[in-house]
């Protein structure tokens, strides 16, 4: 899973738009810490530091140690609000986690084997429906990535998320249809060939997505 983060913070004692602009006004974002049974708890971290740790690229997928007052709230990232001009973060929202906590999460998709693809190798094109899994697992066991193996595909077929082997305890939030996840389909140079099933493929693909 991603690596646990450390992020310092201090508590926030007024609300409100004044208040919160300044604090922005010195290098701080507001953010709230809520969940588990508990009041939610106002806070305000340092700017540059959620920047350079937004940059990670996991940073929604990553336990969160927020140290405040001498103490440690384990939490996850929910949500993050960015300024409409300078993209800059100007709110966070963090879910306060338990021992046992559940969590649904969104995961990247990594496909392997594109070199064991007869669909590939004779010119067929990966059409991702999806890059990203939303998934439920206990949130001490949070996964990179998900790993689909593309070997032995074909021009026509799909990958559905029942096809998928998911780490043990994690399971998708999504449990009402089997969803499109990829399909192979043909390049225009080989459409022609392919008739139409290919097309029908696609079809069924984005209207999943939707």
């Amino acid at each position: 899973m991603s690596e646990t983060l450390t992020l310092p913070a201090e508590a926030r004692e007024r609300a409100g738009k004044g208040a919160s602009r300044a604090l922005r006004r010195e290098g701080r974002t507001p953010a709230v810490i809520y969940g588990g049974k508990e009041e939610p708890t106002m806070i305000h971290v340092e700017q540059k530091e959620l920047v350079r740790q937004l940059m990670t690229g996991h940073f929604m997928n990553s336990i969160v140690n927020i140290e405040i007052g001498g103490k440690s709230v384990r939490t996850l990232p929910k949500d993050v609000a960015f300024h409409p001009v300078t993209d800059r973060p100007t709110h966070v929202d963090f879910l306060r986690l338990s021992a046992d906590s559940k969590v649904e999460v969104a995961v990247p998709v990594v496909f392997i084997n594109e070199e064991k693809s007869p669909g590939l190798k004779k010119g067929g094109v990966l059409n991702v429906v999806r890059h990203e899994l939303e998934l439920v697992c206990a949130s001490d066991s949070i996964p990179d990535e998900i790993q689909i193996d593309v070997g032995g595909k074909d021009v026509g077929d799909a990958i559905h998320i029942s096809e998928v082997t998911l780490p043990k305890g994690v399971t998708s939030a999504i449990t009402d249809r089997d969803f499109t996840i990829a399909t192979l389909v043909a390049p225009s140079a080989l459409k022609s060939s392919e008739g139409d099933t290919t097309t029908a493929d696609v079809a069924d693909a984005d209207a999943d997505a939707e």
